[in-house]
């Protein structure tokens, strides 16, 4: 069976002639990126809903992760975080659910009119029991099964090798190895003395993910815990196993991206979103934050927004929620809104760079005009959260000011003085 990078090294495909209108993007522009790998696009043809492309010359997404865990099993409360997310402007979900049943809980969220991505090593770990008993054989089913589902794209930690398990260990971490799955493969790799079987059998790999058209997302599992840890040598190791996997993935027809860089001083984000784009020949960058301080939990959402913001002005290009509860607990509904409106308004302002005087702009222009004239009505339907700028606005009583400035409001001194020295004139 044809994928769709051989399709777009041919012609024009007609899901890349689709969104190529949602991107505002020329159709064979699209097509080329797909089939130079600086694109991809998330539709598993398994199941028919809304496709996203991501990559160079398509808008920054975001992406939220929601799911079950031992501590808070509700699957209905994480299809209700799952549409509340879409609601907020989030492009795609991920499902990182580990309690109850997997499969069902993966059936529901397909359901809803998103891409849906997974980490299918969660899912091996539970039906393995520990990490002892996971072999190969399990964990390469496990991903068919979700593929034939209607996954679009997998977390898979193809780079947690043994020779970024060396790393770790001749230059130690603060905290280790932060990463789930990542965490899953070091114990494996420690506890057998045997090669990551995703590193070990990358082409058995491939020839699955092609065959249901499903996007390799290779993980970041070296990824630094914390600032302490940004500049030791796990994480570069991995980065240049993950260039290596890239090409290979491209070779054979399969799409990917690649995931990075975890917890990074602010000055540091240029350097690794260029060294991953370099790499991996500026392949799709999917990051969590960055996260540029450690101290602030709570307010990890907007740590992540600053951080996201900053990669996108390095041509990064999708961003993953980070929620108020990070390192804290798991997400309640509130924390994924708040979580996915920051992640939005960083994406946003990474359009800004990447759509020079495009639709971004135009709507900034648009906000000022409606300031200027004090049209509240038109400041709420151009605003991100319109809704949200409307309650905090009215809290206060009707006004055609806001009550910080009332009747010393400068934009409506200003306004009225110009417009009196027009009138004037034109007598």
């Amino acid at each position: 069976m044809e994928s769709l990078i051989e399709a777009c090294k041919k012609g024009i495909p007609d899901e890349v002639l689709a969104i190529s209108k949602v991107e505002g993007e020329a159709p064979g522009v699209l097509a080329k990126g797909i089939a130079n790998g600086t694109v991809v696009l998330l539709k598993n043809e398994r199941i028919r809903k809304s496709s996203c492309a991501i990559g160079q010359g398509c808008s920054v997404k975001v992406n939220v992760n929601i799911g079950t865990s031992s501590e808070r099993c509700d699957p209905d409360l994480e299809i209700i975080k799952a549409q509340v997310a879409l609601a907020n402007g989030a492009d795609t979900l991920m499902d990182l659910s580990t309690a109850g049943d997997l499969t069902e809980i993966r059936h529901k969220i397909l359901n809803l009119n998103a891409p849906l991505g997974t980490v299918p090593i969660y899912e091996a770990i539970r039906k393995a029991g520990n990490v002892q008993n996971i072999d190969s054989e399990l964990l390469f089913r496990v991903i068919r099964e979700q593929c034939r589902q209607g996954v679009d794209f997998m977390t898979l930690h193809c780079g947690v090798n043994k020779s970024a398990f060396s790393a770790l260990k001749s230059d130690p971490r603060l905290l280790g190895v932060v990463s789930r799955g990542g965490a899953f493969h070091v114990a494996m790799i420690a506890t057998h003395g045997e090669e990551n079987p995703l590193f070990k059998e990358f082409d058995y790999l491939l020839e699955i993910l092609k065959e249901y058209e499903v996007v390799l997302s290779l993980g970041d599992g070296m990824r630094p815990g914390c600032l302490y840890d940004a500049g030791k040598r796990a994480k570069s190791t991995e980065y240049l196993t993950l260039g290596e996997l890239a090409q290979r993935s491209l070779s054979a027809g399969v799409q990917r991206m690649i995931e990075g860089p975890g917890h990074i001083p602010i000055d540091q984000i240029g350097y690794n979103v260029d060294f991953l784009k370099e790499v991996t020949a500026n392949a799709p960058l999917y990051l969590l934050g960055p996260l540029v301080t450690d101290i602030a939990p709570g307010y990890d959402h907007i740590v992540g927004a600053i951080g996201g913001a900053v990669a996108c002005m390095h041509k990064a290009d999708f961003l993953c929620m980070v929620s108020p509860s990070e390192h804290l607990s798991l997400p309640d509904t509130n924390d994924i809104i708040e979580g996915t409106r920051a992640a939005k308004i960083a994406a946003h302002i990474g359009d800004l760079i990447r759509k020079k005087g495009g639709i971004p702009f135009e709507r900034e222009v648009k906000m000022a005009e409606a300031r200027r004239d004090l049209d509240w009505n038109e400041q709420f339907s151009t605003a991100l959260f319109g809704e949200n700028a409307r309650r905090i606005h009215d809290r206060d009583g009707e006004s055609d000011t806001c009550s910080m400035c009332g009747d010393l409001c400068a934009v409506r001194l200003v306004r009225d003085l110009f417009r009196k020295e027009e009138q004037e004139s034109s007598n």
